[in-house]
């Protein structure tokens, strides 16, 4: 149905209309049309045209900026350290020519940490803008539904029983599908709305923080040192092994999230219309819910519980792209990337504590942009819901 039969009969038969009121109504009611067309993308009318082309020209912009500073930060973080060379016998090397040194220095040391920041930065942040969507909540990622602190918990309890450290990402999956069980039977059995299941969360992730801390406390020597990366999150000793099974296991899964897009451009409209349109609103918001934790259980799994990507990134993006679209959530994904990697560059050399771990940087990076970005939107005017 086109937006001129959902608002009434044709200008051609309607009668003229002269109250000022009543025009303004109707301007304020074809508005309304426009922005639903825009979001759902079926609009055919030349209003909202310049405004989807300047915000997928300014979503491209930035995409190609972000792509651009991978780059550069990547090539960096291969060239820097004790053993220095420059951006192109970095890039030689992780080719497996020039000197045998740079080579076994790249591959084997610089390379898996590189890799592992650009896949679960992307994998956090696209979570963290998919879990806003799902909720309706600007709060809601990994970090505050308990995810995160599910994945420690797994990560945790597979150290103390003395498993392989193979087995270590598995049990960080667990976890996390863990703390999405219980945030579910929760809210199953108090019948909870949707929008206040962070609060849910954010009990869950204190409880199992809790018991991950209690397990570190009773810990011998020898192995607290190696649970400690589980509560911060760390990008230290990765392997290629965890690298390329996580890495299949995030990219299988962020494709699985964007082959979806047009069925959560659905419910973003409400369960009302979503319903209308032919779709099952708990069943599809449910099923959308459940990848999206795999998602970020999988990218915890690969560093542990990295603060304040999956949450902060999605807003930067809506400020700089507008509303989500298929093309700003690559760009999320590109940002995420480049935060967790340029973080990790900050650690490794320019904050001079050794062993301080990536999750630290993220945090005090990440708390006070989005208390910035959480004023600025406080202070812009509030839009009509007519």
């Amino acid at each position: 149905m086109s937006s001129t039969d959902a608002t009434g009969p044709s200008t051609a038969t309607a009668p003229i209309i002269t109250d000022t009121s009543t025009r303004a109504d109707t301007r304020a009611d074809t508005r309304a049309d426009t922005r639903a067309d825009t979001r759902t993308g079926t609009g055919t009318g030349t209003a909202n045209t310049p405004t989807r082309t300047s915000r997928r020209a300014r979503t491209a912009l930035w995409s190609l900026a972000a792509a651009a500073l991978l780059v550069l930060l990547t090539g960096l973080a291969l060239g820097t350290g004790q053993v220095r060379m420059s951006t192109w016998d970095a890039l030689r090397a992780l080719a497996g020519l020039g000197d045998t040194g740079n080579v076994l220095v790249v591959q084997e040391f610089r390379a898996p940490r590189v890799v592992s920041a650009l896949i679960a930065g992307a994998g956090l942040a696209v979570a963290g803008s998919m879990l806003q969507r799902l909720f309706r909540n600007p709060l809601a990622s990994p970090d505050t539904i308990g995810v995160t602190g599910g994945a420690s918990f797994g990560a945790v309890l597979m150290l103390a029983t003395g498993a392989s450290q193979e087995l270590i990402p598995l049990a960080a999956l667990g976890g996390g599908l863990l703390a999405a069980l219980l945030l579910g039977g929760f809210a199953w059995r108090s019948r909870m709305a949707v929008t206040r299941l962070v609060l849910v969360g954010l009990a869950v992730q204190q409880g199992l923080a809790a018991a991950v801390n209690l397990m570190i406390v009773r810990f011998p020597a020898e192995l607290a040192s190696s649970a400690m990366q589980w509560t911060t999150g760390s990008l230290y000793g990765r392997n290629w092994t965890e690298v390329w099974i996580g890495g299949a296991a995030i990219g299988t899964a962020m494709v699985a999230v964007l082959l979806c897009q047009r069925r959560i451009a659905v419910l973003d409209l409400g369960d009302d219309s979503a319903g209308g349109l032919g779709l099952n609103p708990g069943r599809d918001r449910l099923g959308l819910l459940l990848l999206t934790i795999t998602l970020a259980s999988l990218a915890a799994a690969l560093t542990g519980p990295v603060a304040f990507v999956a949450l902060a990134v999605p807003h930067l993006v809506r400020l700089l792209a507008g509303p989500p679209t298929l093309g700003t959530l690559g760009l999320t994904a590109l940002t995420g990337a480049v935060l967790l990697l340029s973080s990790d560059l900050l650690v490794l050399h320019v904050i001079p504590v050794h062993g301080l771990p990536v999750g630290a940087v993220t945090a005090t990076l990440g708390a006070p942009w989005l208390l910035v970005l959480m004023i600025r939107q406080g202070r812009l005017p509030q839009r009509s819901n007519r």
